[in-house]
């Protein structure tokens, strides 16, 4: 061991060959992977904070370091999951579409199929987001602005961009309540039944639009 290493080592900035931003980011996914097991398995009142650490491994004082507490470590693993799924429905859509159909049928398609493979993940963003409010309404604006970006392909230029920016979000919202409803009785509907009624719902909203 050289001098550098071994007075970064004393120091705490190395240790088992690993810098400490890299040991902080290894803490940091494992109480986010703690967090889904426990959040995509039970109610978001029953878990807290000590039991996401007991299964993370690590001290309070290393949750504190990363989260101001259950509240927000709940809103940052929403967000890595939300944006997980809708990398996972931009890459189900065509490159090229000339339809909303042909937007639509694939990305919702997707959605479910995602969900259905992923039950955890999919209690974190649509069972136990929604019981924090705020962020709820906020994640039904940001997928609303993300359906825009997906539409912008096959969609004309409105000139009421507020009456299209509104009818998108009643859209997502109303996709969202469907889901919900879907997961709240396990899923059992047929998947490509629901597919085609969410898609119809879609189309029937955006020729509004």
């Amino acid at each position: 061991m050289d001098e550098r290493t071994a007075v970064g080592t004393r120091r705490g900035e190395n240790y088992g060959g690993r810098t400490r931003e890299e040991r902080a980011a290894d803490r940091r996914d494992r109480i986010l992977a703690s967090a889904l097991q426990l959040f995509g398995t039970r109610d978001y009142e029953d878990v807290t904070v000590a039991e996401v650490c007991t299964g993370a491994r690590v001290s309070k004082r290393y949750f504190y370091e990363h989260f101001v507490d259950r509240e927000d470590l709940a809103r940052a693993l929403q967000k890595e999951q939300n944006e997980w799924l809708l990398a996972g429905v931009v890459a189900a859509t065509p490159p090229s579409p000339r339809t909303v159909e042909e937007v639509m049928r694939p990305a919702v398609h997707q959605l479910l199929t995602m969900l259905r493979a992923n039950p955890r993940r999919a209690q974190v963003i649509y069972i136990n987001a929604p019981r924090m409010e705020t962020r709820r309404r906020g994640v039904l604006r940001e997928d609303a602005q993300f359906l825009a970006w997906m539409l912008r392909r096959v969609s004309p230029q409105t000139k009421d961009r507020i009456r299209y920016e509104r009818l998108l979000l009643a859209l997502v919202a109303g996709l969202s309540e469907v889901i919900i409803d879907w997961l709240s009785r396990g899923m059992t509907d047929d998947l490509d039944d629901l597919a085609d009624h969410l898609t119809a719902y879609c189309q029937s909203v955006l020729a509004a639009a």
